[in-house]
C-alpha cells in the first residue's frame, strides 16, 4: 500500500509490480554467442535466468564417426575458435592414445608453445569483451592490438589466423620457420608492459570494481557440484588445473615445468606481490575473481612459453610430422581431458578396428560453465546479467558443436 498525494487530498492505492519474461538474446551482443537468455524478472530483479542454446549446433560429434581421425582436426578448429590450437591438442592426444603413439618431446615442447600462446590469445578476448561488455571500449582495442602479434606468429607458422589444423595426430603439420621463436622472444619481451596497462584499465578501475565485485558469486561447493573447470572453477578458490593434475598422456607435456596454479589461497594469489592487490569490497567467486585469474594465469602462461623455447631448441631429435594411420584404429575406447583456456576439454574415441572412429563425444568446458548461470543470476539486477555472463567466458561453437 502506497499513499500518493493529489492536490491536497492523499490517496491510496495499491503498488506492486508484476512478472515479466524477457529475452535476452541471440542477438544481444553481451551474451558473447548466439545465446538465448530467457529472463523472468520482478521489476528490475531476475528471478530466474533459463540459457536457451542449440542456435549454432553444427553436429560435430556425429561428423566425428563419418570421417578418420585426421579428417577431424579441421572440425575441432571450429569447437572453440578462439583457442584452436588447443582444440587440436585434446582431440589429436586422444587419438594418439587410443594408438599408443608417442611424440617426441622435441614436438610436445613445440604443443607446449603453441597452446600457451593461444591460451593468452584467448584470455586477451575474454578481458577485453568484458571491458566491452560493461561500457569501456579501449581494453578491446588495447588487447586486440596484443592479440593481432600473437595471430601473426601463428599465420607465420600454418598460414592461417584463425582455425589452424596444425596440432594433428602424430605431431604438427610443419616445424617453426627460421627466426620464428626469435619473434616470438620479441612479443613476450614487450608483452609485460600491455598486461600493466590492462590492470590499470580494468583491474584496478574503480567503475569496473563496482560491476564487479561482489556480483555473480559462486561458491567453491556450487562450481564443483556443476562440473564448472578452467577460470570458473579457480576463480573460486579451487586449486585444480589438468596441466598438473590431469591424465599422464596429457601432463607428461608439462613435466619439470615450472608454473604456479592461479586460485586464491588464505586470501592470496601465487606472486600476489606482483600484481594489483584484491579490493576489499571483492568475493571470492565473484565476477571480478574470475576476470582476475585470467589476467594472472597469462603471466603464467609466458613464463611457460620461455621454458618451452628453452626446451625445444636444446631437445634431440625432431619435431615429428602428420601420421597418416594407414592402420586401423584399436578396438577399444579411450577418453582424454586437457586443460583449455575456458577449462577442461574432452574428447571420446571409440575404434571398433576401422580407420573412422565409431564413436565421438566431446565434453564442453563452456557448456558446463553456462549451467550454473541461473543460480549466479538469482536475485541480481537486469544490468548485472552482462556481468555475470561475460565473466564465464563462454564460446557457442563448443557448447553447441
Amino acid at each position: 500500500m502506497a499513499i500518493e498525494k493529489i492536490g491536497r487530498n492523499p490517496v491510496e492505492q495499491d503498488v506492486y509490480t508484476d512478472e515479466m519474461l524477457l529475452n535476452m538474446g541471440p542477438q544481444h551482443p553481451s551474451t558473447h554467442g548466439v545465446l538465448r537468455l530467457l529472463l523472468r524478472t520482478d521489476g528490475e530483479i531476475v528471478l530466474e535466468a533459463t540459457p536457451h542454446i542449440g542456435y549454432l549446433h553444427r553436429c560435430a560429434e556425429k561428423i566425428g564417426e563419418k570421417v578418420t581421425a585426421r579428417q577431424f582436426i579441421p572440425y575441432t578448429d571450429r569447437l572453440d575458435y578462439l583457442a584452436s590450437m588447443n582444440m587440436n591438442l585434446g582431440w589429436a592426444l586422444a587419438v594418439e592414445k587410443l594408438l599408443g603413439l608417442e611424440v617426441s618431446k622435441k614436438t610436445q615442447h613445440l604443443r607446449v608453445i603453441m597452446c600457451e600462446l593461444n591460451r593468452i590469445a584467448s584470455h586477451l578476448v575474454a578481458a577485453c569483451t568484458y571491458g566491452l561488455d560493461l561500457g569501456s571500449f579501449t581494453p578491446f582495442v588495447w588487447a586486440f592490438r596484443e592479440r593481432e602479434k600473437i595471430v601473426n606468429l601463428f599465420e607465420s607458422v600454418c598460414g592461417a589466423r584463425l582455425t589452424y589444423s596444425y596440432l594433428t595426430v602424430g605431431g604438427v603439420t610443419a616445424d617453426l620457420p627460421n627466426g620464428w621463436l626469435g619473434e616470438c622472444e620479441g612479443f613476450l619481451d614487450q608483452f609485460n608492459r600491455s598486461v600493466d596497462e590492462l590492470h590499470a584499465l580494468l583491474t584496478s578501475n574503480a567503475i569496473f570494481i563496482r560491476r564487479t565485485a561482489g556480483i555473480g558469486v559462486l561458491s567453491p561447493e556450487m562450481a564443483i557440484a556443476y562440473g564448472c573447470t578452467g577460470p570458473v572453477l579457480r576463480g573460486s578458490g579451487v586449486d585444480w588445473d589438468l596441466r598438473r593434475d590431469g591424465d599422464p598422456w596429457y601432463t607428461q607435456m608439462y613435466d619439470g615445468y615450472e608454473f604456479d596454479i592461479i586460485a586464491e589461497t588464505n586470501g592470496r594469489y601465487p606472486n600476489y606481490q606482483d600484481y594489483p592487490p584484491i579490493p576489499s569490497v571483492a568475493v571470492l567467486g565473484d565476477c571480478w575473481h574470475r576476470f582476475y585469474v585470467r589476467m594472472l594465469e597469462v603471466m603464467q602462461s609466458i613464463r611457460i612459453i620461455r621454458q618451452a623455447m628453452d626446451r625445444y631448441s636444446s631437445a634431440d631429435g625432431e619435431v615429428g610430422g602428420p601420421v597418416k594411420i594407414k592402420e586401423k584404429l584399436a578396438k577399444g575406447q579411450v577418453y582424454l581431458e586437457t586443460e583449455a583456456p575456458k577449462g577442461q576439454m574432452g574428447f571420446m574415441v571409440v575404434g571398433n578396428g576401422t580407420a573412422i572412429p565409431w564413436r565421438t563425444r566431446i565434453r564442453s568446458s563452456s557448456f558446463c560453465n553456462l549451467s550454473v548461470t541461473s543460480e549466479l543470476c538469482r536475485g541480481c539486477l537486469i544490468g548485472d546479467m552482462p556481468a555475470v555472463v561475460g565473466s564465464l567466458d563462454i564460446v557457442l561453437g563448443e557448447i553447441d558443436r
